[in-house]
């Protein structure tokens, strides 16, 4: 996927017999989502042995609406008329360092549930939402050989069934509060947090959303506390737990620019939190969330185009939305050890046949004097990045703009080209 930079199906093959074949693939039935995971789960044990992970969870959808007429089987997106799927990755993060480690597993699926005044009262196991706790479950039983795992998601993973069922010794939720909860003691979790004490004041630098909040160094305030929340009424097993004690960490911006709404985070946790080096290391923790958000923009519009895809079943659009996800976890890992800074494995996103090839093509890409030459060590995802870059029209001089995710998936494309060219060769002769 990544190869050709593209998921058009014309683009990604080199002819006619290729296009078919791989076509053939995304149709074939027998091609099961889950296998597909299963594939790339087991790879990660080896490497997030012994680190705190972060499994980032998140749901993204692909608008199909511009084609709808002619793929079967797509379900409702966006304002609910319009066509398409969604997918549901979870992403290792390596706490301590931000470094993105791979794709733990994901989910594509489309929706064709309609609206229900009852459905808040069905249990977890009926609801689109049950996607949630199955993410923690693939992180839980994938990165089994990790020191700590700590499920990271935004609101609407806030679910007492997820906090109720999954936490365990070495096991953390981490979600972003949706819903004014209940309290055991009574009251509300909104007002309960209002009147806790500022512990800290700090900055931060947010990133720019589109559309939604621009870049700037916000001045927070951060309190935290222990609170017990009440089990629903509706929904919620009979047998569950009557309430739960968590920890909050309420995160609230200061004197925010005109015409931009502060950042209030509301942070719901299964970690201890008891002191406020602790607290801050929770909002760390939930800002490395947007890692995916930058692969869902990978996946879209910095790289892959997923939505450009034209086949004509939402099955096969299913398999192509989890090849592709790998594909955009790659350039995302091309992205992150770009500079050196994290420094990672080469044998995270390479094979040692990949690896001998660029060591082959090093001479073409390095020019003759110091600036011109890789300067990160040859082990490393950053060496291999910097020939990707190199390759996909990068000109390598330290002071350039740095590689964006366009150029490391051009670069990507000429190097699978590369690496076919030496595959066939070593076949003939």
């Amino acid at each position: 996927m990544v190869e050709r930079s593209t998921v058009r199906i014309r683009r990604l093959s080199n002819d006619r017999i290729e296009e078919a074949r791989f076509g053939r693939w995304l149709n074939n039935a027998k091609v099961k989502l889950v296998d597909m995971e299963r594939t790339i789960g087991e790879q990660m044990r080896a490497r997030v042995a012994g680190l705190h992970v972060l499994a980032i969870q998140d749901t993204s959808e692909l608008n199909y609406q511009a084609h709808a007429g002619r793929t079967r089987g797509l379900g409702t997106v966006g304002n609910g008329r319009d066509a398409g799927l969604f997918v549901h990755p979870v992403l290792a993060v390596e706490a301590e360092s931000g470094a993105c480690l791979g794709l733990v597993g994901a989910q594509a699926y489309a929706r064709h549930e309609t609206a229900d005044k009852h459905r808040r009262a069905l249990p977890i196991e009926s609801k689109e939402s049950m996607r949630w706790l199955e993410g923690a479950q693939t992180a839980k039983r994938y990165l089994d050989t990790a020191r700590h795992v700590t499920v990271v998601a935004d609101r609407e993973s806030d679910i007492y069934e997820e906090w109720e069922r999954l936490p365990e010794a070495g096991f953390d939720l981490l979600t972003r509060a949706c819903r004014d909860r209940a309290l055991a003691g009574g009251g509300y979790l909104y007002a309960w947090s209002d009147k806790l004490p500022v512990a800290e004041r700090f900055t931060l630098d947010l990133p720019e959303r589109p559309g939604k909040r621009s870049a700037r160094t916000a001045t927070l305030e951060l309190r935290y506390g222990a609170v017990a929340v009440k089990r629903p009424r509706n929904g919620t097993h009979p047998g569950a737990a009557p309430a739960i004690t968590l920890r909050m960490v309420d995160v609230r911006e200061v004197d925010a620019p005109a015409g931009e709404d502060p950042v209030h985070w509301r942070l719901l946790t299964t970690h201890q939190v008891e002191d406020t080096a602790k607290a801050l290391e929770i909002v760390l923790w939930y800002r490395r969330r947007w890692t995916i958000e930058q692969l869902f923009r990978t996946l879209k519009t910095q790289g892959l185009d997923i939505e450009s895809s034209q086949l004509e079943s939402a099955d096969a659009l299913q398999r192509l939305a989890f090849v592709a996800l790998v594909a955009a976890t790659h350039i995302l890992q091309l992205l992150g050890v770009r500079d050196g800074v994290l420094v990672r494995p080469i044998g995270d996103t390479f094979s040692a046949q990949q690896v001998s090839v660029l060591i082959a093509l090093q001479p073409s890409l390095e020019g003759r004097t110091a600036a011109s030459k890789n300067p990160h060590p040859p082990d490393t995802l950053a060496w291999a990045a910097w020939f990707i870059a190199r390759l996909g029209g990068w000109d390598g001089y330290p002071k350039s703009k740095p590689a964006g995710p366009i150029t490391f998936a051009r670069g990507y494309a000429r190097f699978a080209t590369i690496c076919e060219g030496v595959a066939l060769q070593q076949k003939i002769c």
